[in-house]
């Protein structure tokens, strides 16, 4: 009941009102231990896998727009027709599989400073983030 409440606040904070669509929604995003990677395709599959519910695709869009607009969620840009969206909303770095189309989190000891040697002149930067495209090595194959 607690995290009724809770998806019930996030969607009216994010001026949506909380239907049982965006419920199982929220259910899917915000119900679980380990950061959830996905786009918006993923996330309608797995509603549509996992709660055997039936939510249309715009409901899904607009929600997780409102909930990236209000910053519960953060928006990856993989490409100019690709977006992920991620449940970790801190500063963090990641990796993206090719092979797989798996977004992964990165940890920050895996990356040496990073040393910004020129700004954009009138704006600050507020914050890093490396994207890391990783491949199969087939030279290495038999």
């Amino acid at each position: 009941m607690q995290k009724n409440i809770e998806f019930i606040d996030k969607l009216r904070s994010s001026g949506l009102r909380p239907t049982k669509q965006r419920l199982k929604i929220c259910e899917v995003l915000f119900n679980r231990e380990e950061t959830f990677h996905f786009t918006i395709k993923d996330l309608v599959k797995k509603i549509s896998d996992n709660l055997n519910e039936k939510i249309s695709l715009a409901t899904v869009y607009n929600t997780v727009h409102a909930f990236k607009d209000k910053g519960y969620l953060k928006e990856i840009s993989i490409n100019s027709d690709k977006s992920y969206f991620d449940t970790n909303i801190t500063n963090h770095h990641h990796f993206f599989d090719e092979d797989t189309n798996q977004l992964i989190d990165c940890e920050d000891d895996y990356i040496e400073n990073i040393n910004i040697k020129k700004n954009i002149t009138g704006k600050k930067i507020n914050s890093v983030e490396v994207l890391i495209k990783v491949a199969s090595d087939n030279q290495n194959q038999n």
